[in-house]
């Protein structure tokens, strides 16, 4: 069985012997809904994406690719990103208001608990840019 992908469609910035640099749109899963012009949720952002340049074929500036990620990459990026940080801050709020702190220290609290989670995030960069690997193909 093939595993799933998640892909963009992007264009090529540049070309070394070790990287290619594409820019991707990327266009949140509710770009067809009719209401996306009063929800902040529906708009699209320009990315750049570092791929490793494969050995063939030859890629060119101005080219028109794919970039793909396997989707429990992208899956375990929304964890990282999102429900993990929900829980730093729900717990530190729970765990505070059952200890009998009022609520404004235990949001406080809880805000700098997530703060802190994501400057951990930050200081662990590199290990989780290595787990992320894009491949690169051509549109035919």
């Amino acid at each position: 069985m093939a595993q799933e992908t998640v892909s963009h469609s992007g264009k090529i910035l540049s070309v070394d012997p070790q990287f290619i640099q594409v820019e991707i749109v990327s266009e949140s899963a509710c770009g067809a809904c009719h209401a996306k012009g009063l929800c902040g949720v529906g708009d699209q952002k320009v990315k750049q994406v570092t791929v490793p340049t494969p050995v063939s074929p030859f890629y060119e500036v101005g080219e028109e690719v794919f970039v793909d990620l396997k989707a429990s990459m992208g899956h375990k990026a929304v964890w990282i990103a999102y429900a993990l940080p929900l829980v730093v801050l729900l717990t530190v709020i729970g765990i505070l208001l059952k200890a009998g702190a009022g609520e404004l220290v235990a949001g406080l609290a809880g805000i700098g608990a997530v703060a802190v989670y994501y400057f951990c995030i930050w200081l662990l960069r590199d290990r989780l840019r290595d787990q992320y690997i894009f491949t690169i193909r051509k549109k035919q």
